[in-house]
């Protein structure tokens, strides 16, 4: 139950037979988009109706936010449209637009301004972020030609943007030596700060845990994230998580992760009081009493993840890169890629092929095996 914008409470139904946090998410990316929706033209129901009925959740919120921020590009950046809010584009104007147009607005994305009246924040997009908005643009302009409301379909005209090609990039991945300078590092507290230091001590058994689980299962940031006590049924040896497109997926536990799960459940997990309801079946509390963020999941991978890789803190890896290194470390050791794809929940198993390809210390075997002996220069 939440208080919504026009302070009506807001008020979940749930017989979904799914926990009460997975559906409230579910919820709060439907009233966003409903949020944004009212904020854009009435002309673009269709549009709005295929994002619903074809493209996941969070895939109908990112386009929105697309083009969202498109048509406030065009009202403040050019002379496109005589309109002063988002919802007053009308379609004529929206017909004289050409492809040269949307060009422009992708190259604008790569690196803009935002002043907020005390701060100017530049932001900056790559290829992969920039394709997406080409995407999210040309679906917008096909289906408004679809409907009548322009009278060209300008799409073949926007500038192609080359997001490399699965197989073309290095896949990053720790491997299991850094795996375990990680896990020595959350445990023992190795190479921590002292301001990190007083927090490990009282999230030590907590972030062991979360970490445990990624370079076990190769969960995503959002499955994690949602985890509940509830979630696990030790006697039976088992968890249940949710994915993407809403399924439910059983998983089993080993030895390691019962441990780690144990040690956290019987200990700091009593000691944090939940602060509300929503709270008091989630896994993972922060300090105040509350689930777990996402950004603060970030920042704990990146930090113990940073400790193997040797590197600075804002160059540690994301949760992500901990699903690769599951991925890599499982077909290392033997595992079927099919198996394999089938804990990952991958649709296609050419993804898990990729990282098959990504053996385990390959290329430091072969450098290895090409040492030269030299004698040193004497000085």
């Amino acid at each position: 139950m939440k208080k919504t914008e026009s302070s009506k409470t807001f008020k979940s139904h749930n017989k979904s037979g799914k926990p009460d946090n997975i559906v409230e998410k579910e919820n709060d990316i439907y009233l966003e988009c409903e949020k944004i929706q009212k904020e854009l033209p009435s002309f673009l129901r269709s549009y709005f109706s295929y994002l619903k009925g074809n493209v996941l959740p969070m895939t109908r919120l990112a386009y929105l936010r697309d083009v969202k921020f498109f048509f406030n590009y065009l009202i403040s950046e050019t002379d496109l449209t005589e309109a002063q809010t988002t919802s007053k584009v009308t379609s004529d104007e929206l017909d004289k637009i050409e492809a040269a147009d949307i060009n422009l607005f992708i190259d604008h994305c790569r690196k803009y301004m935002v002043d907020d009246g005390d701060t100017v924040t530049v932001y900056e997009n790559n290829n992969k972020s920039l394709a997406r908005k080409k995407s999210s643009i040309s679906v917008l302009f096909k289906q408004l030609y679809r409907d009548g409301h322009i009278s060209r379909n300008i799409t073949d005209g926007f500038d192609p943007i080359r997001v490399p090609k699965p197989g073309e990039r290095e896949i990053k991945a720790l491997q299991d030596d850094e795996v375990m300078i990680m896990l020595d590092a959350v445990t023992n507290g190795t190479s921590l700060t002292d301001h990190e230091r007083r927090y490990w001590e009282k999230t030590k058994l907590r972030d062991k845990a979360i970490l445990m689980l990624f370079v076990t299962y190769g969960l995503r940031l959002s499955e994690l994230q949602q985890l509940n006590v509830s979630s696990f049924n030790f006697s039976r040896g088992e968890f249940k998580i949710y994915r993407k497109r809403g399924k439910e997926s059983v998983m089993p536990l080993n030895r390691s992760v019962i441990m780690v799960l144990d040690d956290y459940l019987s200990t700091e997990r009593k000691t944090v009081t939940a602060q509300n309801n929503a709270s008091e079946d989630a896994l993972f509390l922060s300090l105040q009493g509350k689930r777990i963020t996402e950004r603060a999941i970030r920042q704990l991978v990146k930090k113990y993840t940073s400790i193997a890789l040797g590197t600075s803190r804002d160059t540690g890896y994301s949760p992500h890169k901990l699903r690769a290194t599951a991925a890599t470390s499982l077909i290392g050791r033997g595992n079927s890629i099919y198996d394999v794809a089938a804990l990952l929940d991958h649709e296609q198993v050419t993804t898990t092929q990729l990282y098959a390809q990504h053996k385990m210390n390959v290329k430091r075997d072969l450098v290895n095996d090409m040492e030269w002996e030299l004698e040193r220069t004497e000085e």
